[in-house]
This record gives structure tokens, C-alpha cells and sequence, in this order.
């Protein structure tokens, strides 16, 4: 991966999480979350996340995962938190993911994101 720095920010028995970030683009952070995401590594999935928080947001990537319940979606969502106040941003998110999303209420609109390749 030229020009990138990458790095792994977690890891248990289901999950990992890779972190990338640009030296070109210091404030673009970006997420990839492999596996699956419940109620027994959710915790850790929220401060991984805000471990990494540099900028105004980060992107992550959901499309390596084979699981998620709603306490994954939660820390993803931010449902609690006002729209412009949520700094994650979803990228790749598969279509069992939407389907989740449309039934707990909470909308989902793909945008795209900037992604350090």
C-alpha cells in the first residue's frame, strides 16, 4: 500500500479492526471492520473507534462484516447523537446491514466517502 500507514487497532475471537491513515492526508481516517460485531465486543468496537477519531470524522468500512447486532448498529449510528453531531460515516454498507438499519428506524443514505486507497 503505497504512501499509507495501516495498522491493526483491535482484535478478539470475532472481530478486527484496521485503521489507515494517509501522510499525504493526516485527517482522513479510515476504518475496516472484519467479522462480527455483538454485545461482547461492541464496547471495544466504541473506543476503538474514538481512539482513532482525529478529524471531524471517520470512514468506516462494514463491508467485511458477517455480523452485526443492534449494539454494533448503535455505536456505528449514533442514533442518540443529533445528525451533525455524528462523526462516523458508513462506507460499504451491505445490504443486510441496510435492511437492519431500515428496521430499528434509523435511515440510512449512502454517501460517498472519501477513502485513503
Amino acid at each position: 500500500m503505497d504512501g499509507l500507514e495501516e495498522r491493526l487497532l483491535y482484535q478478539d475471537d470475532q472481530l478486527k479492526i484496521m485503521v489507515r491513515r494517509s501522510p499525504a492526508e493526516p485527517e482522513a481516517t479510515a476504518v475496516t471492520l472484519i467479522g462480527e460485531i455483538d454485545a461482547s465486543n461492541s464496547h471495544a468496537l466504541a473506543g476503538a473507534l474514538a481512539s482513532c477519531r482525529q478529524g471531524t470524522h471517520i470512514v468506516v468500512d462494514t463491508g467485511k462484516l458477517t455480523f452485526i447486532d443492534v449494539s454494533g448498529l448503535r455505536v456505528l449510528v449514533m442514533p442518540t447523537l443529533p445528525p451533525s453531531q455524528r462523526w462516523i460515516r458508513l462506507h460499504n454498507v451491505t445490504p443486510y446491514q441496510r435492511r437492519l438499519l431500515r428496521m430499528m428506524g434509523w435511515y440510512y443514505e449512502p454517501r460517498a466517502h472519501h477513502l485513503p486507497i
